[in-house]
């Protein structure tokens, strides 16, 4: 899914940042060479980056912008979801995978195995949200024990009566992201608790059609990354999730960033090579250009940026790999 705001980012975040991606892309040196020959220096090759479908956004406007300062690098961003994104990872066809969970113990014993050697990066914080159609007069909040009774199956067909008494007896449509989905692994984690999600579920990795379901019937409920609800918070109706202290909480960019919207909130992930940052000045230039951007390019397609702070100590992170 593309963000209407990607291409209109060099206006928005200014010549500092075409300065700072200049300086980031030295051959000679590797990025963040300070020479005035390294900042005139264009990169050449190719990135492959593969995963999360809720990372993608932020993955697609950050190799959009790469591309304008280095033309002759070409990056491509899929999003076959975290876990599809960890597989390609492992078998060496990616560089980078994006990913809206920390990777699994299998999945790092098996880039273990591969002899991959990989850097965690937190790139922005999402807040989970659940959406309702927006003809849905019904639901005012739902609290975490309610999202539990509709998602787990329960070998019953549900009704939104079954739910909380007053609501219509009409049959729930769910449409939920697919199992190679981190976000639905974070779901299963906080709200299914490894249980069995409702057989009638339509589950897609691809968050369009999980929109197209929702905006398509009245009965219908679903769950996807903040940036995709934004998008389409005109044909879409987020419902409020009830926190540990009781209170019934809207994802927004306070809310997400403070913790308050809980447990739905999380930090959204790139993993790298490190043979790659190291024999490879592209990917290298890439990584640190991603950092350095991904504050205000995450915030513009709908998520919101980590501390200053954090993103400089993986700067770091990444330059002491040389």
């Amino acid at each position: 899914m593309k963000p209407v705001k990607v291409l209109t980012l060099s206006a928005l975040v200014g010549s500092a940042l075409v300065m700072g991606a200049c300086g980031n892309n030295n051959a000679d040196n590797g990025a963040g060479g300070n020479g005035e020959e390294g900042q005139d220096a264009q990169l050449q090759g190719q990135i492959s980056i593969d995963g999360s479908s809720t990372v993608y956004p932020i993955a697609e406007a950050v190799a959009e912008e790469f591309m304008l300062e280095q033309p002759d690098v070409k990056v491509t961003v899929g999003l076959s979801g975290t876990g599809g994104g960890f597989e390609k990872f492992i078998a060496g066809e990616t560089q980078m995978s994006n990913a809206s969970r920390p990777i699994k113990d299998e999945e790092a014993q098996g880039l273990k195995d591969a002899g991959i050697d990989y850097t965690e990066l937190q790139l922005a914080y999402d807040g989970l949200s659940v959406v309702v159609n927006k003809e849905n007069e019904w639901v005012d909040q739902l609290t975490i024990d309610e999202l539990k009774k509709l998602w787990l199956d329960n070998g019953k067909t549900k009704k939104w009566s079954d739910i909380r008494e007053g609501w219509p007896a009409e049959e729930i449509k769910f449409y939920s992201p697919g199992t190679d989905s981190g976000t639905f692994d974070y779901f299963d984690e906080v709200i299914l608790d490894g249980g069995q999600i409702d057989k009638s579920a339509t589950l897609s990795e691809d968050d369009n059609v999980l929109v197209q379901g929702v905006t398509g019937d009245k009965n219908s409920i679903g769950y996807f990354g903040y940036a995709y609800y934004l998008e389409n918070k005109d044909n879409l109706k987020v419902v409020p999730i009830v926190n540990g202290e009781g209170k019934a909480v809207t994802p927004d960019a306070e809310t997400i960033k403070s913790g308050e919207y809980e447990p739905l909130s999380r930090p959204l992930y790139t993993y790298v090579s490190n043979s790659a940052v190291k024999e490879d000045e592209a990917v290298k230039a890439y990584t640190q250009f991603t950092l350095e951007n991904a504050a205000a390019l995450a915030e513009d397609v709908g998520y919101v940026a980590l501390p200053e702070e954090e993103y400089t100590k993986q700067l770091e992170t990444i330059e002491g790999l040389k």
